[in-house]
């Protein structure tokens, strides 16, 4: 279990810039202090690189969404930004302090929830925040005044005199979140903070971040749920093989691969062939096809025209659809163009994450 206490968020940060695969984000120039800066960042483990020159810049008050698969480098970089390990080379500020010269003082501005919630079961909830706000040094009346904001911040005021052995996992995780948070961090780090739960408790967890979000904490999410990237995140980067290959808020990486999606359903599974057929033939691009939903998809560079023509098609096919329309990107369609891999494809191992 770790947090750690803080000031406020600072305001007013350089914002992501839109970066083209294998490059890097535009660099702005900085009035004040990015609440999150790396420039250059490599790290590695023996003969492994597992940051590789990356380089992003965070703006404050928001939630910023580090997406890549397995092995693209996102823990490590979350372990660099906690002082946890030490970069080989390049430059980490966060809120404007060096984090390898002055890393005690960057300790003091951040929060770390890890993959897993880290909560000691035979102690009750409220037990739990106490106990961690006196390991910052609080005494005893402010270790329980900063366990009441908590618990009434993350709405865990039914279930905070329970053990936390009967927590839901959605209400272990929002445990382990305010155990972040008993310090008020500027910055709090989510490492995968929903691996494993179930949907409801993944709402919940969902939830407790945007209300930390609206209170002006600082927030880097690493996921590999693009849905969750899509409900929380104000900005996302895109990291693979250790670099940035590309940044940006959603709008701005779903405008950036260009391509709109024909997407169509279809009544009976029989005909999802026929209407992949078409959707190819008429736009030169392999389809995606869902045989549970009934639904296939492709990229149109095309468009409006595109949609005509494939309507037509089907038309003449006797090819019947439940619907079919003109969409822009998902998240999900922007990080197999940006990555060049299927989203769902089986991971790489991150060496040291």
């Amino acid at each position: 279990m770790s947090a750690v206490r803080s000031s406020a968020a600072m305001p007013g940060a350089a914002s992501l810039r839109l970066a083209p695969p294998g490059g890097q984000p535009a660099q702005e120039s900085e009035t004040v202090p990015a609440l999150l800066a790396a420039r250059d960042l490599t790290v590695r483990f023996g003969k492994v690189t597992a940051l590789d020159g990356l380089t992003l810049t965070a703006p404050a008050g928001q939630v910023l969404a580090v997406l890549g698969p397995n092995g693209a480098g996102k823990t490590t970089f979350v372990r660099a930004v906690a002082t946890l390990i030490r970069p080989d080379a390049g430059e980490l500020r966060v809120l404007g302090k060096d984090a390898v010269r002055d890393a005690a003082s960057v300790r003091r501005e951040i929060g770390l929830a890890g993959q897993y919630a880290a909560v000691e079961p035979a102690m009750t909830g409220r037990e739990n925040l106490e106990m961690t706000a006196r390991l910052f040094g609080h005494g005893r009346r402010a270790a329980n005044a900063a366990a009441t904001a908590v618990i009434e911040q993350l709405s865990l005021g039914e279930v905070a005199g329970r053990r936390a052995a009967t927590y839901s996992g959605g209400q272990r995780r929002r445990l382990d979140l305010g155990a972040s948070l008993v310090g008020a961090p500027s910055l709090l780090l989510l490492d995968e903070p929903t691996t494993g739960l179930d949907p409801v408790s993944r709402r919940e967890v969902w939830d407790a971040v945007r209300g930390l979000a609206a209170t002006g904490t600082g927030i880097l999410l690493t996921t590999h749920y693009l849905d969750e990237a899509d409900e929380l995140a104000d900005q996302v980067v895109v990291i693979d093989h250790g670099r940035t290959i590309a940044a940006g808020t959603l709008s701005e990486l779903k405008a950036g691969i260009g391509l709109d999606v024909i997407e169509a359903a279809v009544p009976a599974a029989e005909l999802l062939d026929r209407l992949g057929a078409v959707l190819q033939q008429v736009t030169g691009a392999q389809p995606r096809l869902d045989a549970a939903g009934r639904r296939a998809s492709v990229p149109s560079a095309g468009g409006p025209d595109e949609l005509a023509a494939v309507i037509g098609q089907l038309a003449a096919a006797g090819v019947h659809v439940d619907a079919i329309g003109l969409r822009r990107p998902t998240l999900d369609e922007v990080f197999a163009a940006v990555t060049g891999a299927r989203s769902d494809q089986t991971p790489r191992e991150e060496t040291q994450s």
